[in-house]
């Protein structure tokens, strides 16, 4: 490895902030089970409740339409598992129309959980997208024709980052009589998100997306919409979610939302402009390139690039050994072979598919990693296209 050390996978994980690193650090010997009655564990319940009023508050929702997760696909599945869900006893209107409508290019937990759900007999639409990896409006508005339980649609994307108009979809799907669910882990800290302009009943976070912890993950239930438990055992978080709470985990996840509540508008700025110059710097110096995803409705810190007659894997391993991180497909299918299903959703050309790279920035970046990252692919693409024969 290069001495460089130049982290561009945000998408993936972030490091701790520094100030919640601190906070998890200070409150170490907060232990107490939030579910006792004792001064120990009244004092972890205080903090948890007072962490949910953050996170809450960051997205325009009350305390009590937060539950507390071990993660974003916990999240998802959860919504999800309202499919499967015993209609007496949740007494879910519109259980008879066991379908769910999503795109085709969820994340991996979204995609792989409505395949299991077609083994109990619940069918599965999946919205085609552009070349922009945006959806049509109008085909979600043809597919709702079919009696519908759940539309299930990503804020916006991980591997190519581009968003969908949310608001507009959720009043499609509340008009033929569904309930609507976004994925917002990737947007939630990055771009402004407020659940009751969107209009929303579910909204997915995640904590380490944002610079907190791994493990820890929160679902917006709106108020009055039917949800049943995906986990069941004790009475924690009203019941919606049983298992003892992460406090330490919501403590780290609270005060990231803090900082991004005092840091995100700045750094946007800054990214989208990082963003352009890594942007134009590339297309300068590399020829046969393609970008994917939409230029301008998009989160500000994700960047795709696909490289003509390259292996997508061997670009992000010469680049590790330059001291660059970054990612090929996303994160959690990377150990996967093939080219991503976000990337052929988007139609692009075959002999680009596989040359994918993902770029995401975040607060730390700086202008110089930006252009050692360009002078870096300057030098590899045609180091690799020159062995490769597929160029």
């Amino acid at each position: 490895m290069g001495n460089k050390q130049i982290y561009l996978d945000h998408n993936a994980t972030t490091p701790l902030h520094p100030e919640v690193k601190r906070t998890i650090t200070e409150n170490l010997d907060l232990f107490g089970n939030p579910s006792s009655l004792h001064s120990y564990g009244r004092e972890a319940r205080r903090v948890i409740e007072e962490a949910r009023e953050t996170i809450a508050s960051f997205i325009g929702a009350s305390g009590d339409e937060i539950v507390f997760v071990g993660s974003g696909s916990e999240a998802n599945n959860s919504v999800l598992s309202l499919l499967t869900c015993q209609l007496k006893k949740c007494n879910i209107k519109g259980f008879d129309k066991p379908r769910i409508i999503t795109t085709a290019i969820e994340h991996p937990c979204i995609i792989e959980t409505s395949k299991c759900l077609s083994a109990s007999a619940i069918k599965t639409t999946y919205l085609n997208v552009d070349e922009f990896g945006r959806i049509d409006i109008g085909e979600l508005e043809d597919k709702l024709a079919d009696p519908t339980l759940l539309v299930s649609i990503m804020m916006a994307n991980n591997e190519i980052g581009t968003t969908q108009d949310i608001k507009k979809c959720a009043e499609i799907a509340h008009e033929n009589g569904a309930l609507f669910h976004t994925d917002a882990a990737q947007s939630v800290g990055k771009i402004p998100v407020d659940v009751g302009e969107l209009g929303v009943d579910f909204l997915t976070l995640s904590a380490h997306k944002i610079y907190g912890p791994k493990g820890i993950g929160a679902l917006y239930i709106k108020k009055n919409a039917p949800f049943c438990p995906m986990i069941h055992g004790g009475h924690q978080e009203k019941g919606r979610r049983a298992g003892t709470e992460n406090s330490l985990g919501i403590i780290g996840f609270a005060k990231a939302i803090e900082m991004r509540k005092a840091e995100m508008e700045e750094e946007a700025k800054r990214l989208i402009k990082f963003k352009s110059i890594l942007r134009e710097g590339i297309r300068d110096k590399i020829p046969d390139i393609k970008f994917i995803g939409h230029p301008t409705k998009s989160i500000p810190g994700t960047l795709n690039v696909s490289f003509a007659g390259v292996e997508g894997e061997s670009i992000m391993l010469y680049l590790d050994l330059e001291g660059i991180a970054v990612s090929t497909g996303s994160a959690c299918s990377s150990g996967s072979l093939g080219a991503s299903h976000v990337i052929l959703a988007t139609g692009i050309p075959e002999e680009f598919a596989n040359g994918s790279i993902r770029i995401s920035l975040g607060r730390e970046t700086t202008a110089e990693d930006i252009e050692y990252t360009i002078e870096a692919f300057a030098r590899i693409i045609p180091k690799l296209r020159k062995i490769s024969s597929r160029y």
